[in-house]
């Protein structure tokens, strides 16, 4: 058993994995960024909904997440400042499961955001599934940075060694 938990590790830690799931995360990032680029103003309308960030503060907010997401995006698929931005990008995903998990247990039903600022029209009822899709998708992706973050910590005990 030792030797396939051996062989599984060094499996998850291969370079090989670990570029393509960089370079993923980056272009789910760029591609969640653009849509926010173009309509700041439909963005701010999503963080408002959200009921977490004080009003003075939803409109910087709208304008620079994205443009954060959009840099750390592209670091990440570059593979240019990769410890920095899968950080970064664990930290907004930790953010984004927290602030989605707390209008659901408020049940106030929203449109995440995340790849689309317009209005989707849907019930209460889709909404709320909708979110708890985007919790489980966002978790996925925390499991890809994970993953990136494993790899960076054994490459550097490795080096460490000599």
């Amino acid at each position: 058993m030792t030797g396939l938990r051996v062989r599984l590790l060094e499996a998850l830690a291969h370079p090989w994995l670990t570029v393509r799931v960089q370079i993923a995360l980056g272009i789910f990032f760029v591609a969640a960024s653009l849509p926010k680029l173009i309509d700041p103003p439909a963005f701010a309308h999503m963080i408002y909904n959200y009921r977490l960030v004080p009003g003075p503060l939803v409109n910087i907010s709208a304008l620079v997440l994205p443009w954060f997401e959009l840099l750390i995006g592209l670091a990440l698929a570059l593979g240019i400042w990769r410890k920095t931005a899968t950080l970064s990008i664990a930290g907004l995903l930790v953010l984004f499961i927290v602030a989605i998990s707390v209008n659901l247990l408020r049940d106030n039903a929203i449109d995440c955001g995340c790849f689309d600022v317009a209005a989707a029209g849907k019930s209460h009822e889709e909404r709320l599934a909708d979110m708890k899709m985007v919790i489980l998708r966002d978790l996925g992706m925390l499991v890809l940075a994970a993953q990136s973050l494993y790899r960076e910590a054994r490459a550097a005990r490795q080096d460490a060694r000599g």
